[in-house]
């Protein structure tokens, strides 16, 4: 939900929440800048009887020259120097009442007498009974949280039990416990039909195994493909995600009868996350889950990855409609010729297309949830991704596990400064391929598009300390950091539009590959949970990014507060990202007006 407070002597705050995150911007005019060195946040939380003041990070140099790593100040002697700030602390179903006083004189002499700005924000459930729930695991290991509650060490490895088992807990957050929830909400007299890329995950794979026994029916496309054999290096490979699926299939004692091996289509790829429950012996199609979420350590604990649990009929019945194309096993097989295959895979495609009519343009697309599944015989869909993107109002973004595809460049490269803003999540930098022959785009403020990717703090400096990943960890091999695929267009308006679910927005995964999207226009609660994720996530590695591309430790001023107003306001010019990111909740659209005193 969106939030605004009363002004209080030229301050009004924002805010938009989210499940776990909360996102704020102050709104502070002229005068009210006057002297300002900050604010201290206080948060209320009535459900525990607890009122706190807020934890800062940054410290006035002049009280603290050489802070440690394992130093945590407050916001009430190190305020808050910035007109956005996050709770990344917010528990789900809660009212709050946060108080932002502003703070003047300097820094030993701090002055608190200005009266605070307090707003009322109540965060999303986790779970509600309305059509659509949304679970974001943590997906920071590479974080000064991470490495100072558990020492940079692999889940597995942390003694006692009781550590791993929080350490594990702390990455999934609630993502893990979601997907259980949904298996277990399929009764005695219902069906539960699954297709998985990774699928190996062994509480989910328990879980199910268990389901074998209580539910109708269960069945489970697994990703199945014979990719196996001998690298350049000369060393055998085993075919994946196919051996490890299998081994953890009979390890939890999933009867054979209820898998689907899909084999066909040898050089693409299995690559959905989704679930369909069939209610009753009519087998009435209700629920469906979807989403990033590969059924392993990996996709659980460790990348940024979402699951999306949809309870809709007709969102239903399209995934039904599609796992039943997929359970024949459709497309060409190995020793199949050029000309046979050719014709396979297009009878496939065809009958993909076949579901459902797929928006092309904007006005196609209908208030409410619709389905997109691959692969297609034409990029369209694709190109309706980019104009998504690049026809927004106010913001898009996009998280990209794979690179930024040229369609998305193409929109993109001709936007100019006063266009909208365009935030890019990577999981690697963007950079020219080795052996590219096309000439390289590099997007940036220039185009009003900000990038930031995975990377991680490699060696101590002043109060940061070293962090991990998820591939130093061990724990997968393939992604470190990004998983997760949504797009988000005007997210803060009346009108958003979320597209979420297993497909990369390249042109594979549109038009080779085994995939699924949903798109979902209108409904606010589900924007603003995406919308406030993916705030926090961006912020999170964009530090790091910046940090990274200097190739040398942030400057030592950078890391301070500033001691004097000018120091940090001066940041906040017209014009700047700063500034630019205030306005996005300032000007964001169906916001509660204060309560009346």
């Amino acid at each position: 939900m969106r939030f605004k407070s009363a002004t209080v002597d030229g301050f009004c705050v924002y805010a938009v929440a989210g499940v776990n995150t909360v996102s704020f911007a102050i709104d502070a005019c002229a005068d009210a800048r006057t002297g300002l060195l900050g604010f201290t946040v206080e948060r209320l939380d009535p459900a525990e009887n607890e009122l706190i003041t807020m934890s800062g990070f940054k410290v006035f140099r002049s009280i603290i020259p050489d802070p440690r790593p394992e130093e945590y100040v407050s916001t009430r002697d190190h305020p808050v120097q910035s007109f956005v700030w996050d709770d990344f602390s917010a528990k789900p179903g809660r009212s709050y009442t946060y108080s932002f006083r502003p703070l003047r004189g300097v820094p030993y002499q701090l002055d608190r007498t200005a009266a605070p700005v307090t707003i009322m924000v109540r965060t999303e459930p986790l779970y509600t009974t309305a059509d659509q729930d949304v679970f974001f695991n943590r997906g920071v290991a590479s974080s000064q949280a991470y490495a100072r509650k558990f020492g940079n060490v692999k889940p597995d490895d942390l003694e006692p039990a009781e550590k791993a088992t929080a350490a594990l807990e702390w990455l999934t957050r609630d993502l893990d416990d979601a997907i259980l929830k949904f298996i277990a909400s399929a009764g005695e007299q219902d069906s539960l039909l699954c297709c998985f890329y990774e699928f190996h995950y062994p509480p989910v794979l328990e879980a199910l195994a268990a389901a074998a026994g209580k539910v109708r029916r269960l069945s489970i496309i697994i990703d199945a493909k014979e990719n196996g054999g001998t690298g350049k290096d000369g060393k055998l490979r085993q075919a994946f995600p196919r051996a490890v699926n299998l081994a953890a299939i009979q390890l939890a004692g999933i009867p054979a009868a209820c898998v689907i091996e899909r084999t066909a289509n040898p050089s693409a790829i299995q690559h959905n996350k989704f679930m369909v429950i069939l209610r009753g012996e009519a087998e009435e199609p209700t629920d469906v889950w979807t989403g990033s979420t590969n059924i392993s350590e990996g996709g659980v604990s460790g990348q940024t990855n979402v699951g999306h649990w949809v309870r809709d009929r007709a969102t239903a019945g399209a995934f039904l409609g599609y796992w039943k194309l997929l359970a024949s096993d459709p497309g060409s097989h190995k020793g199949d010729s050029t000309s046979v295959a050719s014709e396979l895979q297009g009878r496939y495609r065809h009958a993909v297309e076949e579901l459902g009519t797929v928006p092309v343009g904007l006005s196609d697309i209908p208030t409410g949830v619709s389905a997109v599944f691959s692969p297609r015989s034409t990029p369209a869909v694709l190109d309706l991704y980019a104009e998504l993107m690049d026809g927004a109002g106010d913001l898009s973004c996009v998280t990209l596990a794979f690179g930024v595809s040229k369609v998305f460049k193409d929109r993109l490269k001709d936007n100019t400064p006063d266009s909208h803003l365009t935030f890019l999540l990577l999981d690697k930098k963007d950079v020219p391929a080795k052996f590219g022959k096309a000439a390289f785009v590099r997007l940036s403020a220039a185009n009003n598009v900000y990038e930031a990717w995975g990377s991680y703090i490699r060696e101590a400096v002043y109060q940061w300390v070293r962090e991990t990943n998820m591939k130093l960890l061990g724990v997968d091999p393939h992604v470190a950091y990004i998983h997760s695929k949504f797009l988000l267009r005007d997210p803060l308006g009346l009108d958003p539009i979320v597209v979420t679910g297993s497909a990369n927005f390249s042109e594979a995964s549109t038009t080779r590959n085994d995939e699924n999207m949903i798109i979902i226009r209108g409904n606010q609660r589900v924007a603003d949970i995406y919308f406030t994720e993916f705030n926090r996530l961006f912020n999170h590695y964009y530090f790091r990014s910046v940090t990274e591309s200097a190739k040398k430790d942030p400057a030592r001023s950078a890391l301070f507060l500033g001691e004097t107003p000018d120091e940090w306001l001066k940041k906040y010019a017209p014009g700047t990202l700063r500034t630019k990111r205030v306005m996005l909740l300032t000007k964001m659209q169906g916001v509660q007006d204060p309560p009346s005193v």
